[in-house]
């Protein structure tokens, strides 16, 4: 208990973040992810084109090397921001792809009918994504996004290395300091999983109140 009590404001710092990391980049992630969704069922072709070429660069890309090349290819191209929203940037974008592809698994589930009859009552596909299509998929990908997002608060752990202030980085300092490594890892990994059940409560909340009966 030595490690956490001595460390408290240490830890407390990494935690708060990780928990910012993560709140940021869920919300870029959420975002783009469901525009790209979109436009990998718009009836444009290059919408669709474009869509596809960002998940399966993003999805076949390793996490690390799109960190190497957001935060330290950017600033070579003359645009300069702090470590933490490149991190966000590159958490956000990465985990995108993956929410992409849940959300338009659920679009798939939606009977082709209720398109078409939207599209019969004059509405536009914008109109008929928004307004019909899309209510009905999101009951049945809240369970895949709760499981991407978790993911995503773990993969924050890369950040780390990056001088980006987050839970898995105190262990440095910890180390430097004399503590015993398997307690410093301890007191980390109950911290990601204080993140991860929070999700994870969230999410199944969510999926009680609107997701598919199964």
């Amino acid at each position: 208990m030595d490690v956490l009590t001595e460390n408290f404001s240490l830890y407390g710092k990494g935690l708060l973040g990780t928990v910012e990391l993560t709140g940021y980049a869920s919300l870029l992630a959420l975002g783009l992810g469901v525009v790209m969704a979109a436009f990998r069922v718009a009836p444009v072709g290059s919408l669709r084109v474009f869509g596809t070429v960002w998940v399966t660069v993003l999805r076949n890309t390793p996490l690390t090397l799109l960190f190497f090349a957001v935060l330290l290819g950017l600033p070579r191209f003359g645009l300069v921001l702090p470590f933490t929203t490149f991190a966000v940037l590159a958490l956000g974008c990465y985990t995108s792809a993956f929410i992409c592809e849940a959300v338009r698994s659920g679009i798939n589930t939606v009977p082709v009918g209720q398109g078409e009859a939207a599209r019969s009552l004059g509405l536009t596909f914008d109109q008929t994504l928004s307004s019909v299509v899309m209510p009905q998929a999101f009951r049945s990908v809240i369970p895949p996004i709760g499981s991407t997002l978790i993911a995503l608060a773990k993969n924050s752990a890369i950040a780390g290395s990056f001088s980006v202030t987050e839970l898995l980085g105190t262990y440095k300092t910890l180390n430097e300091l004399g503590y015993s490594i398997v307690w410093t890892f301890v007191w980390i990994a109950v911290g990601y999983l204080i993140v991860t059940l929070t999700i994870s409560a969230v999410f199944n909340v969510l999926e009680a109140r609107w997701g598919v009966p199964r």
